[in-house]
């Protein structure tokens, strides 16, 4: 009896320290959903308002620059259209001042004695008939004459404001997430998949970096929904997100939500040092070479397990002029388990 009490005691505490475990991991889930609702909607907020102030910065600069360009206009078309008038203007205040100075002498000539006005009047006379008083430059008609003006089209404002009306769209979940990581030696493939059906994906952007960098790099952009990223480093964390462009668009979606994975399994090498072959700088490919030994090729470490694939690509044969083999090698995998 004691012995089932003891038993039955002892599952009671089993299933309370689950249930305490189920509840923490309850509320760290919630508590890191409230966290992305929260932290991802200050985000948006910020991109909103730096995104709209950069376009009003803009929009106000190209306003500023056209009014210059038709001001400018504006000055030149003025003085390049007045300069005429003002020569004109000259002209005349010059045939009204002779004709007033000689209206003046003839009046002086009129008022004199006689021998004086006999020789005033001759001298007057003289003089008027070398100034031509109805020779004074036409002034043009103001139909003639350049009225300036301004032709400013109000639809803009209406083609302006729909676009500003479409402009931007906020998205409660990005249309693309990733699936699945898996780990290959030295690498880690990346799967992911459209969660939004009215989505049509034309082409998908992966990036990654590490947990410890600041910046993303592009590793892939294309139509495939998976892909193995190379040169990964073993037992660090890295980040990956994918974001997709809609069929017809220039813009990209927003980030999925960013997955953490890493691999455990050692990028594969050969080992050196062996004749007959000549390894690439991260000695995971081998290439034949002209010496006559043909040895064995070793892996540096067990690299490769049952259910993974390891591909080799051989040149069996070189041939000569006379299309006859000369020198053939032979491929032999040995597995150790």
């Amino acid at each position: 009896m004691e012995l089932e009490m003891e038993l039955l005691l002892q599952k009671a505490r089993e299933n309370v320290e689950a249930a305490q475990s189920y509840r923490r991991e309850l509320g760290q889930r919630l508590q890191e959903a409230q966290r992305q609702i929260k932290e991802s909607a200050s985000r948006t907020r910020d991109v909103l308002k730096q995104h709209f102030s950069d376009l009003k910065e803009t929009l106000g600069k190209l306003l500023d620059e056209r009014l210059v360009t038709l001001l400018q206009e504006v000055d030149t078309i003025e003085q390049e259209t007045i300069k005429p008038l003002d020569d004109c203007q000259k002209l005349i205040e010059h045939g009204v001042n002779t004709a007033e100075d000689l209206v003046q002498e003839g009046e002086i000539a009129i008022l004199g004695g006689i021998e004086e006005q006999n020789e005033k009047l001759w001298s007057f006379t003289k003089k008027a008939s070398h100034i031509q008083l109805d020779s004074l430059p036409e002034v043009p008609l103001l139909v003639d004459v350049p009225c300036l003006s301004a032709q400013l089209d109000d639809s803009i404002l209406n083609i302006v404001k729909d676009h500003i009306f479409k402009h931007g769209t906020v998205a409660s979940r990005p249309p693309v997430q990733i699936e699945e990581l898996i780990e290959k030696p030295g690498g880690i493939i990346v799967r992911w998949c459209k969660v939004d059906d009215d989505f049509t994906a034309q082409d998908y952007r992966l990036q990654f970096r590490k947990c410890t960098s600041h910046h993303f790099e592009d590793v892939y952009v294309g139509s495939e929904t998976e892909f193995i990223v190379l040169h990964i480093d073993p037992n660090v964390d890295y980040q990956f997100r994918v974001c997709a462009r809609g069929d017809g668009r220039q813009e990209w979606s927003p980030w999925s939500i960013p997955q953490i994975g890493h691999s455990t399994l050692v990028p594969h090498e050969w080992t050196t040092g062996f004749e007959g072959y000549s390894l690439s700088s991260r000695r995971n490919i081998a290439l034949r070479n002209d010496s006559e030994s043909s040895g064995v090729l070793y892996s540096r470490a067990p690299t490769y397990f049952c259910g993974q694939t390891l591909t080799f690509r051989c040149s069996f044969c070189k041939w000569k002029g006379n299309d006859k083999p000369v020198a053939c090698s032979y491929l032999w995998i040995y597995c150790h388990i």
